[in-house]
Order: structure tokens, then sequence, then C-alpha cells
């Protein structure tokens, strides 16, 4: 299925990701900010398990900021976890 999420705090504008009904993450596209961090962290949650991305991006910083965006990512993944398990 897919979702949208919109981060705050961050340079990227637009999240969308296709997740499997199990949890896993098909695929995962970031609207502007930084391109090739943007296409890495794509490149490294595909594959995994919603509650194994939200472990290892949930509460990182950039800089003097209170979030990132792979913190942003941890935050979708929460709200696509509760939405695949209602």
């Amino acid at each position: 299925m897919l979702y949208e999420f919109t981060p705050k705090g961050v340079c990227s504008t637009h999240y969308e990701a296709e997740v499997s009904d199990a949890g896993v993450i098909e695929s995962l596209s970031i609207k502007d900010g930084c391109n090739g961090n943007a296409k890495g962290v794509s490149a490294l949650v595909k594959g995994r398990h919603v509650d194994e991305v939200i472990g290892l991006l949930d509460g990182i910083r950039c800089g003097r900021k209170q979030t990132s965006c792979p913190d942003q990512i941890a935050k979708m993944m929460a709200e696509v976890r509760d939405k695949i398990k209602q």
C-alpha cells in the first residue's frame, strides 16, 4: 500500500513509501533535501521491516535541529505501523 507523509523541521518536503501488508518497505521516495542522502537512505530501508527502520533511525538529529530526515522517516514508519495494525 502507498503511504504519504509530510516531514517537519527538515529540508525534505514529502515522503512516499510503498509498504507491504506484512510491514516490509518496498520503496521510499523523498522529495527535496539532500539528493544523495535521500537516495542512500531510500536504498538502505528497502526490504526492511518498518520496526527495524524505526529502531535504526529514530532520534537521529541533524546539526542543531531537534530532528533529521532519518528521524522523520522513523516517524513516518511509526504511523505506517499503526495503520497496518488497524
